[in-house]
C-alpha cells in the first residue's frame, strides 16, 4: 500500500490561464488571481502526474473559514480539492460561488 506524503515544493510560476506571475510559498497550488490550477501532482508536491493539463475551478465547498476550491482537469476529468488561500482574490471566489450556485 502506498502512503500519501506531502512534499513541500517552493516554486514560482506564471499562470497558464491568466498570465499572472505567482510567488509560491511551498503550499501554493493555484493562481490566486483566477483560481485555476495545473494537473502536476499525484500526491501533493510530487510533480509525478503525466497529464499536465489545466484544472478549472468548478465550485467552492465547505463553510467559512474552511472553504475549498474544487478543481477539475480539462483533459482527464480528475478532480482535486484545494484550500482557499488568504491570497486568493475575494472577487474571484465570489464569482466562482455564484457561477456554481447558478448551475444548481
Amino acid at each position: 500500500m502506498s502512503e500519501k506524503k506531502f512534499r513541500r515544493m517552493v516554486e514560482d510560476f506564471v499562470c497558464e490561464e491568466c498570465g499572472t506571475f505567482v510567488t509560491g510559498d511551498g503550499y501554493t497550488n493555484h493562481c490566486p488571481h483566477c483560481l485555476w490550477s495545473k494537473h502536476v501532482d499525484i500526491n501533493p508536491g510530487d510533480r509525478a502526474a503525466i497529464c499536465l493539463a489545466m484544472m478549472e475551478p468548478t465550485r467552492l465547498e465547505g463553510a467559512s473559514p474552511a472553504y475549498r476550491i474544487v478543481h477539475r482537469c480539462v483533459k482527464c476529468g480528475y478532480e482535486k480539492r484545494n484550500d482557499v488561500s488568504n491570497d486568493d482574490d475575494p472577487e474571484a471566489l465570489v464569482k466562482l460561488a455564484q457561477s456554481a450556485a447558478s448551475m444548481l
